[in-house]
């Protein structure tokens, strides 16, 4: 493979991992099961395991609880070898609730270790493993902005994919 090919199947793998922050933010549960294949899984330790769409309607589920979600990417690493590949990203999730009539946030920071595969031309998640490494819980006391974005597919954000 060229070092281009390499470069654009890097960048297909790592847009798939934002799409599926994207998905989660926006409780959109088709685009997050875009990001499996259909025989893919997800081991979420205590919190999951199973099949990755499994994963995706139980998320979805729990994320209409909320507040409000946000999950952050970074440090994208990726192995490459033909139609298969590895990657480790670094993912910052944040979620607010509403507990006994206060405002809790809670921040987790883990990594998600992925197997992938290119079938028909898609790069998708054979196998995910979510491993925690930390998170922290604090009462929210006051917001000083209106919030403007939706966690539906009427957020202003899909009238520009759509364009």
């Amino acid at each position: 493979m060229n070092q281009t090919g390499k470069i654009a199947d890097r960048m297909a793998i790592t847009d798939v991992i934002f799409q599926y922050c994207r998905a989660m933010d926006r409780i959109d549960a088709e685009l997050g099961y875009s990001v499996w294949h259909e025989d893919g899984t997800a081991d979420y330790g205590a919190i999951y395991h199973g099949s990755g769409r499994g994963f995706v309607d139980w998320v979805c589920g729990a994320h209409r609880t909320m507040l409000a979600t946000s999950h952050r990417i970074t440090n994208v690493l990726v192995t490459l070898n033909d139609d298969k590949a590895e990657s480790e990203s670094y993912v910052i999730a944040t979620v607010r609730r509403m507990v006994d009539d206060r405002l809790l946030q809670t921040s987790t920071s883990g990594r998600y270790l992925d197997r992938w595969s290119r079938r028909e031309g898609r790069w998708a998640i054979d196998r995910r493993v979510y491993l925690h490494d930390f998170d922290e819980v604090r009462e929210i006391t006051g917001s000083t902005l209106p919030e403007t974005g939706r966690r539906d597919r009427a957020d202003p954000s899909y009238e520009v994919w759509t364009r």
